[in-house]
């Protein structure tokens, strides 16, 4: 029996802080919130999954672990059954321990230099070397909604695009692997856009724009181009550019993908709806968020979809872009409502989202003149997003400044001088 170690399951739960004991029991506590009864699962069950002799956890397990991870299994390094067989063939046992630890990319990089030197025979790339990548890029966007907007993950991003585009010069390929590889190359430098455009680099963000493009149309993949120029549209409007956000994301909505699949259709028209909100549109963000939703309900959840969709895009985000927008047209208890539904729906692993959308509820308290529940709110955004994240950052100083103006020289305003201070002291 093949019992290659799991390595991308250890490197997440590195990533996220867990112990194999910390995630069964939080495995088991979404096996009972999915069938009334708590999972059997211990640490040795954890184990197992990473040393590899438990390659495909049975469905309920598995179900559970995607609502714990925000990923589906495969992007956990699990391997279904009826694929078992080839990924085994297509990734040999690697015998020495430090080769088991090495990075996956650092792999594709050394086999990629190897092919390229004098002397030596070209190799033939396989749809292998684009699941490894692939692997890699579950990596990144499980880091994005942990941290978000950090420099070292857009950093990242970038080399892992350069990797893969290393890749394609490494040996022969037929056109399917190229395309893939030309893909995957594209999802890896939108993932680093988007890093910049959460950490308002806009300028930076811009360039990696303009390469991802470029890679998702040799690519021919849809989805990375729906989630470049979606992004693009996300980035004007944050940037206050609402006639250039709409243009963009028209592009994405204008895919046949989008009338292919309901779901994209429902992102597609819940960030037209933000974008509504930001250029004080209110009959069309209202018109927008109820075709998202009528949307979302149609899209079939056993379709096939990628990655970077699964991981963020559900009912809790539909809230989170819904409360963006009301707060922007100044429906205040509206954004409240979405805002409470958002919390209530996010899943654990979107950390720097619900950062956001504490924020933003904070806001929306205070506009309703609630200042002591807002900043009872304000002061539940974790130190770290506070400090560290600059559209987290920037809201909270935007928080603090309207609470003076509404409450100056009040205990309430102290409470939170007092308490951003400590953050401050922290960072």
């Amino acid at each position: 029996m093949d019992t290659t170690r799991n390595t991308v399951l250890e490197a997440w739960m590195a990533e996220h802080g867990y112990s194999s004991n910390s995630l069964a029991d939080a495995v088991n506590s979404a096996m009972e919130r999915l069938t009334g009864r708590p999972g059997g699962l211990d640490g040795s069950s954890v184990r197992a999954w990473k040393a590899g002799r438990v390659t495909w956890p049975k469905s309920v397990t598995r179900k559970a672990l995607e609502d714990v991870s925000g990923l589906p299994a495969v992007a956990l390094g699990f391997v279904p059954r009826t694929r078992r067989a080839t990924t085994a063939s297509a990734v040999p046992q690697q015998e020495d321990s430090d080769m088991k630890r090495r990075s996956l990319v650092g792999g594709i990089a050394a086999a990629a230099a190897a092919a390229a030197a004098p002397g030596t025979a070209s190799r033939r790339i396989g749809m292998s070397d684009v699941n490894r990548l692939n692997q890699r890029f579950a990596e990144i966007i499980a880091s994005d909604h942990r941290h978000g907007g950090q420099l070292g993950i857009e950093q990242r991003a970038a080399a892992l695009a350069d990797e893969a585009l290393n890749l394609q010069n490494a040996g022969s390929a037929t056109q399917r692997v190229r395309s893939s590889i030309y893909a995957s190359a594209a999802a890896f430098r939108s993932s680093a856009m988007w890093a910049a455009i959460d950490g308002r680099r806009y300028d930076i963000a811009k360039g990696h724009m303009r390469e991802a493009q470029a890679l998702a149309e040799m690519s021919g993949d849809q989805a990375i181009k729906f989630r470049i120029w979606s992004h693009a549209g996300t980035m004007y409007r944050h940037m206050g550019r609402p006639a250039d956000a709409i243009a963009a994301n028209d592009v994405a909505r204008n895919l046949h993908l989008t009338r292919r699949d309901p779901l994209f259709a429902s992102l597609g028209l819940a960030r037209q709806g933000a974008i509504h909100g930001t250029a004080q549109d209110r009959t069309g963000a209202r018109r927008a968020f109820g075709q998202a939703q009528e949307a979302m309900l149609r899209a079939d959840p056993a379709d096939h979809r990628p990655v970077w969709l699964l991981a963020f895009y559900d009912q809790a985000e539909l809230d989170s872009l819904a409360l963006c927008a009301h707060l922007a047209l100044g429906d205040y208890p509206v954004a409240e409502y979405h805002a409470h539904r958002c919390l209530s729906a996010l899943r654990p692993h979107m950390v720097r989202s619900r950062a956001i959308a504490t924020t933003r509820l904070a806001h929306a308290q205070l506009a309703q003149g609630d200042a002591d529940a807002a900043t009872a709110t304000a002061i539940n955004v974790p130190s770290d997003a506070a400090t560290r994240h600059a559209r987290v950052s920037r809201m909270l100083q935007e928080f603090g400044a309207a609470l003076r103006a509404k409450a100056p020289g009040s205990t309430t305003a102290q409470t939170w001088t007092e308490h951003a201070a400590t953050w401050r002291m922290a960072a």
